[in-house]
């Protein structure tokens, strides 16, 4: 069911989704319930499931992979980390097993298919059988004719109707149509199956659909992992994890790739830059800078490290390491016109405040309606703007400091070493 809040509702989604969890076993006893946004996006993410953690057991017996994950599901119901938890299958699903005599029907000139024919047809239409299709000459829509029993939507309400289905044929010898009762040919006995036989990569699967209780998921994942390592499995029986959760950890390794990639490229074009390779490692030392301000914006915010932060990083080395680049060519610039080396590393911080300061408060100020979620639609790009934010902030006060301190003491040390060769040269 989707379900849409009214305009001006008093409460958040997250009150009438705690209060149907209470009303909803009360009320419908058999019912399983599983919450979620219903957003398409959320769906994609989580590879076409409900929920963002699937821990999906895969082995050959329905059976085994059933009992696998009610064990989980017992076990992880009662940790806080974990808002609800749902098999999606139904392994004993009520199911009535037609099974036709092939001897008797081969007897009375009925084959298996002519059987099931009728009997889909009688229980449904014979859409999948003989599908008919009519074309409005006036507007060229095309319809579906089928055919279909009046009342076979709540006519078939016993096994005695059910046996009573009628069967037509053609008698191959005389051309003539014959009418024969599911009775005859076949019998039917109730039994319980899985409700779906679902299959990855050919593997039999059985999916424990988690929805987090915090917005830490990847750490309510990491809870499941270790409850999963605790138990002991059937033989045969695997687990895997699959959905938004895996996506995005997978996403993590790659961003983590991606960012180191990106900060060595940097260096190496900045050495091409520059001809130098200290000035790049003097500029680079902005980054960590950058980065200690990330960690305790997103900790004092409350704020989880994921796609959104990891983009704000990306924004922020690239604004900071532009910053630290300012410093380091205006100080080369007044060393080449011969002045001293402290005094370039201090002019460098004071003279070039000013534009780094305006880069840095124009970026926060842009990004801190964001980052406080005050418009519409921001909560998704609020992490983004915090990890930006803050990274930022640090940054530049630290880099103001910090890098002409570390221009000075490099420089300082090369022209030390410097100097007794000159001496013995003179």
């Amino acid at each position: 069911m989707q379900v849409a809040l009214k305009s001006g509702h008093r409460h958040p989604t997250e009150y009438y989704v705690a209060r149907l969890k209470q009303l909803l076993p009360a009320q419908l006893q058999d019912a399983r319930t599983l919450f979620s946004s219903g957003s398409i996006i959320d769906s994609i993410l989580n590879l076409g499931m409900i929920a963002s953690i699937d821990v999906q057991f895969a082995g050959n017996s329905f059976n085994d992979l059933n009992k696998a994950a009610k064990e989980l599901q017992e076990k992880i119901n009662g940790l806080p980390e974990v808002s609800q938890s749902f098999i999606s299958q139904e392994l004993n699903y009520p199911t009535l097993n037609i099974k036709v005599d092939r001897v008797r029907a081969a007897r009375l000139g009925v084959t298996q298919q002519e059987v099931i024919s009728n009997v889909i047809t009688a229980l449904d239409s014979n859409l999948y059988i003989k599908p008919s299709i009519w074309i409005d000459r006036a507007n060229k829509d095309d319809y579906f004719l089928t055919a279909q029993y009046p009342g076979s939507d709540k006519g078939f309400d016993s096994l005695e109707v059910l046996q009573n289905i009628p069967i037509e044929t053609v008698n191959k010898e005389n051309g003539h149509a014959q009418s024969l009762l599911l009775r005859d040919v076949a019998s039917i006995s109730p039994e319980f199956h899985p409700s779906e036989a679902d299959h990855y990569s050919i593997q039999r699967v059985v999916d424990l659909l988690v929805a987090p209780g915090t917005a830490d998921q990847g750490g309510t994942q990491k809870k499941i992992q270790g409850e999963v390592s605790k138990m002991t499995l059937p033989p045969g029986v695997s687990v895997r994890y699959r959905g938004a959760v895996s996506s995005m950890q997978k996403s993590f390794a790659s961003f983590g790739f991606g960012l180191s990639l990106a900060v060595i490229l940097l260096y190496l074009v900045m050495v091409a830059q520059f001809r130098s390779f200290l000035d790049p490692l003097i500029i680079m030392f902005a980054v960590p800078m950058g980065l200690i301000g990330v960690i305790w914006t997103l900790w004092l915010t409350g704020t989880t490290l994921n796609i959104e932060s990891f983009m704000g990083i990306i924004v922020m080395v690239g604004i900071v390491v532009s910053n630290s680049i300012l410093l380091v060519d205006f100080a080369n610039e007044r060393r080449r016109q011969g002045q001293e080396l402290r005094r370039a590393a201090v002019e460098s911080a004071r003279i070039r405040m000013r534009p780094i300061l305006m880069t840095a408060l124009a970026t926060v100020a842009g990004l801190m309606p964001i980052a406080m979620k005050l418009g519409e639609g921001s909560e998704a790009s609020a992490p983004l703007a915090r990890a930006a934010v803050g990274g930022l902030i640090v940054s530049t006060l630290l880099t103001l400091f910090l890098v002409p301190c570390v221009y000075e003491f490099f420089y300082r040390r090369i022209e030390q070493a410097a100097a007794p060769q000159t001496l013995n040269e003179n």
